[in-house]
């Protein structure tokens, strides 16, 4: 996750935390230097979806994907659409581009670090979906500027959505819960909660695969919440 300045809260101070753990294998190595590079995000100027696969469709952006299993899901669901996934850590991205490999994946981007930078260079309106799932919480009070479910980074969001565009967010932290709540009360003239009926945040929709993430939340006794919101616009 990252921190924010006080003058500005999407721009990006510093990465905090792990950017790599344990050592790759040499497969995972291998794909790192071969694929990536290959299916990489530009690391300079506008970023679009005909820049990005050469047609207009839709996008999708996933902020952390972890080892890539949701993003790889989504995209192998929707193969005319165009994902964006972000990932500071270098194991998880190892991971996805296995995924992206084995399933043949042709619709994925990878950017390897912070989803601001390429947030920032998105055309306004031009995401379709936005996925924040089973974010780091950074649980204690004095770091709750880290966490990306903030004011800045969420108006950032926002202004990168088409109206009714969907953003999914998902915690098995009962305080990311509450923060999360709290920050998206403060945004209802952008985001409405897309729910029906009571306890339909704890069932995954149609089309929204369990991570890793969630599976070893309930394995340990927390429960995931999943959560959907429509831009309004």
């Amino acid at each position: 996750m990252i921190a924010k300045t006080e003058a500005d809260p999407t721009t990006i101070n510093r990465l905090y935390g792990r950017s790599s753990g344990h050592k790759l294998r040499k497969s995972q190595s291998d794909l790192v230097e071969t694929l990536l590079p290959a299916i990489a995000v530009p690391s300079e100027g506008d970023i679009t979806a005909a820049r990005l696969f050469g047609d207009d469709r839709p996008l999708h952006f996933e902020i952390g994907f972890g080892g890539g299993e949701h993003l790889a899901y989504r995209a192998d669901l929707l193969p005319d659409h165009g994902f964006i996934g972000c990932e500071p850590f270098l194991n998880g991205v190892a991971q996805a581009l296995a995924h992206i490999r084995d399933q043949k994946l042709a619709n994925i981007r990878i950017h390897m670090g912070d989803a601001l930078d390429v947030l920032r260079r998105l055309p306004d309106r031009s995401l379709t979906m936005v996925y924040l799932l089973h974010p780091d919480p950074w649980p204690k009070a004095r770091h709750a500027k880290r966490r990306m479910m903030n004011d800045g980074p969420l108006a950032l969001i926002a202004s990168k959505m088409k109206p009714g565009g969907e953003f999914r967010v998902a915690t098995d932290d009962p305080t990311y819960l509450n923060w999360l709540l709290m920050v998206m009360q403060r945004h209802t003239d952008e985001f409405e909660w897309v729910v029906k009926e009571p306890g339909e945040w704890l069932r995954y929709p149609s089309g929204w695969p369990e991570t890793r993430y969630a599976a070893k939340a309930r394995r340990e006794g927390r429960t995931p919440h999943q959560f959907r919101y429509r831009r309004l616009g």
